[in-house]
């Protein structure tokens, strides 16, 4: 069943977000082509920046005993054998193992780190957060070539209640400083079947669906 009160608290903080960082939604809302691309890419990019709650394992060559598999804390820091507090949260793979790299070089000779993401949720700014008349609003982890149908497979649709063409995209438009809106047509993706309907999504996307007046 649908959650209103869940739902209208998540909208409250997104108004409040907009508010705090300054910026503001375009109005009328343009379209975004449909999704098309030649090959999916699960889990993290290369780009990927680990967040909160990631599980990370973190391997050492040839020193097995310095490895270990973690879960960053929700104050964003780790902690492996001789790497205490280590903060996590912002970096990229590749970055974090050069910080770890650097603190184990002080007890061993040239050490050879590797990071890898098994379980990822993201920072704040890679999410997409889905709210509005949906069955499960939720702030999913993004990955790469992500769509507008993954989300909301992920959200368990529509409710019951749902206007789904005149649901909006919210993103967040680095050159400009400002949030655009585009329209998106639920309605036709996940009833109808439109494929065109389906568009690939973006790192802090906000999809917000109304509710139906009749």
């Amino acid at each position: 069943m649908y959650n209103a009160r869940f739902s209208q608290t998540l909208m409250a903080g997104f108004a409040g977000m907009l508010a705090l960082t300054g910026c503001s939604a375009t109005s009328g809302g343009g379209q975004l082509p449909p999704a098309q691309f030649v090959a999916l890419q699960e889990g993290p990019s290369e780009e990927y920046v680990i967040g909160p709650l990631d599980e990370l394992t973190i391997h050492v060559w040839r020193n097995p005993e310095l490895g270990a598999s973690v879960q960053v804390r929700p104050d964003g820091r780790i902690t492996t054998p001789l790497v205490t507090d280590m903060p996590a949260v912002g970096k990229t793979p590749s970055m974090l193992a050069d910080d770890i790299r650097l603190q184990l070089s002080q007890y061993i000779n040239e050490p050879l780190v590797s990071v890898i993401v098994n379980k990822f949720a993201g920072t704040f700014s890679q999410q997409v957060r889905v709210v509005g008349a949906t069955e499960k609003p939720a702030s999913i982890p993004y990955r790469a070539n992500m769509t507008l149908l993954d989300a909301m497979i992920a959200v368990g649709g529509l409710s019951e209640y749902a206007a789904g063409n005149r649901a909006k995209l919210i993103r967040f438009d680095k050159e400009s400083g400002k949030q655009q809106e585009y329209n998106i047509r639920l309605g036709n993706l996940l009833k109808k079947g439109d494929s065109k309907a389906n568009v690939l999504l973006m790192p802090g996307d906000v999809i917000i669906i109304p509710e139906s007046l009749f």
